[in-house]
């Protein structure tokens, strides 16, 4: 594994735990640390310096996120990416509990979570329209996609079914990988996705909740499809 020099680094002074998993979680993300790979401590320990141990505590919560693997003698390995076949299964399984979790939802959100709601929507529109100068690098659009996963994570929280909210927490580690797909362009497509499942949940319409986030995940599926057959051409 190569990491240029200085376009991750990570001044000493700010070597807390959430920073360095932020940083190793760029790296990934940007593919320096490329799908399929060898994660050495040691080496990101260097190229960030500070010593191993955040760095070693980082890929251990990574792992548990689906972004490394941990292999007996041999250390973390970068999860490769989702193939077309993966990818299939990711979103025929968010369909099936998604749109489920929003219809449920819908009668059960109080007017606290709905504003919470309101103000990742806004935020979403905010920090997606700030990158569209950006290069697509994970850093443009790292607060436009923590965003996004509190609002389908608030959704599922708040289906009354804890085993539901699990399901989908857990799919949601497996989004960060087809993130790497990630174009500024889409911005505002996806923003108002987000808002029609937000108007269907304000309204606490469940049908109307349950039509618009099965809407928003065939969209995503269609976006991110047409990224990776771009990237396979």
């Amino acid at each position: 594994m190569t990491i240029p020099s200085g376009e991750h680094f990570l001044p000493a002074r700010r070597a807390l735990a959430d920073d360095v998993y932020d940083a190793v979680l760029g790296l990934l993300m940007d593919q320096v640390i490329e799908p399929g790979s060898r994660a050495s401590i040691d080496g990101i320990a260097r190229q960030l310096n500070v010593s191993p141990t955040p760095v070693r505590e980082a890929l251990a919560r990574l792992e548990s996120e689906g972004l490394v693997v941990k292999k007996a003698l041999k250390g973390y390995t970068a999860t490769p990416l989702l193939d077309a076949a993966g990818l299939e299964q990711l979103f025929e399984m968010r369909r099936l509990l998604e749109p489920y979790a929003a219809h449920r939802a819908a009668t059960e959100l109080d007017d606290g979570t709905l504003g919470r709601l309101e103000q990742l929507c806004d935020g979403m529109r905010r920090s997606g329209r700030a990158t569209q100068s950006g290069d697509d690098r994970f850093e443009d659009y790292k607060e436009f996609a923590e965003q996004d996963a509190e609002f389908h994570r608030l959704i599922a929280e708040h289906a009354g079914n804890a085993l539901l909210g699990d399901a989908i927490g857990r799919l949601r580690a497996h989004t960060h990988q087809y993130r790497i797909y990630f174009r500024h362009g889409v911005v505002d497509e996806t923003s108002e996705e987000h808002r029609a499942v937000l108007r269907a949940l304000s309204a606490h319409d469940p049908d109307g909740a349950e039509r618009a986030m099965r809407e928003h995940i065939d969209r995503s599926h269609a976006r991110i499809s047409a990224s990776l057959s771009e990237k396979a051409d």
